[in-house]
């Protein structure tokens, strides 16, 4: 039993680990179109910023409801982060640590 959990948990933690890079990867992107580095008309840019959305949206759409409005300057994308931040790092090794101390 304590093998598997380990597995589901190492499992969430790097699915966790890819959402993070997703995150980031979409921030960075969103700036480089901000500034007119890259264009939405661009079909390979159209498209990546497209799945990038439909991978996020229900991630931010409950925080969004949450936050405060501040204009322009979108902090969702941040406030996820530092969830993520707080499972991995946290939560996910604290259950791993634990684990292996229940295994000895």
């Amino acid at each position: 039993m304590i093998p598997l959990l380990k597995m589901l948990l190492e499992i969430l933690d790097f699915a966790l680990m890819i959402l993070t890079w997703i995150i980031i990867i979409q921030a960075i992107m969103s700036w480089l179109v901000g500034f007119n580095v890259i264009s939405r008309y661009n079909e390979f840019v159209s498209a990546m910023w497209t799945a990038l959305d439909r991978i996020t949206r229900p991630i931010y759409d409950p925080i969004r409801r949450i936050m405060p409005d501040t204009g322009p300057l979108d902090l969702t994308p941040i406030a996820v982060l530092l969830i993520l931040f707080v499972l991995r790092n946290i939560v996910i090794s604290g259950l791993l640590q634990q684990l292996a101390n229940a295994s000895l």
